[in-house]
């Protein structure tokens, strides 16, 4: 709920929310699991969304997906930054993936609110055996890169293992609604 100076409730507002569906694929393209979850979009995601769209600052049409890694992972926090990524963010990059860069986000056409990148998925084709914690989305392609910004992350219900061979694929579908 939002309020007035009065102390009354304002009426109205736009809530944004994004949501991610990871598949892994096995060498075969067989689905070894699927983890649906809802992205926080930080301080920083908020801040660059006022900025570009509302002040009118110079835009970033490039967004690009990484992925999270388990090892010390501790949290997402709306404070956590680009500039943290593999320091004090609670948790690291994992860029065990033979793509030299993170992956371009590329969204469809906006419609009813919302828009996906469903025709043309990030996908990451993993080399070691590692643990997946989560996904994020930044404004730098460049693995374990710290400059830009962080728009949001997300951390799966549980950790999720995948092995080298399987097959990443990131849908990121993002939705602005009044509230």
């Amino acid at each position: 709920m939002i309020l007035d100076p009065t102390g009354s409730e304002f009426g109205g507002g736009v809530a944004i929310h994004n949501v991610y569906e990871v598949d892994c694929l096995d060498r075969k393209g067989r689905l070894k699991w699927r983890e649906v979850v809802g992205n926080l979009i930080t301080t920083e995601g908020l801040n660059d969304l006022l900025d570009k769209y509302l002040k009118g600052s110079t835009y970033t049409a490039a967004w690009y997906v990484g992925l999270i890694d388990n090892a010390g992972f501790t949290a997402i926090a709306a404070g956590d930054t680009a500039a943290q990524i593999n320091g004090s963010n609670g948790w690291a990059e994992l860029s065990e993936y033979d793509e030299a860069t993170r992956e371009v986000l590329t969204l469809g056409t906006p419609a009813a609110g919302s828009v996906d990148n469903s025709a043309s998925k990030a996908s990451f084709t993993i080399n070691a055996s590692k643990s997946v914690e989560g996904a994020f989305i930044a404004s730098l392609s460049t693995k374990d890169g710290t400059t830009g910004t962080l728009y949001g992350a997300a951390a799966f219900a549980a950790t999720r293992v995948v092995i080298s061979g399987d097959t990443l694929n990131v849908t990121a579908t993002l939705t602005a609604a009044s509230a």
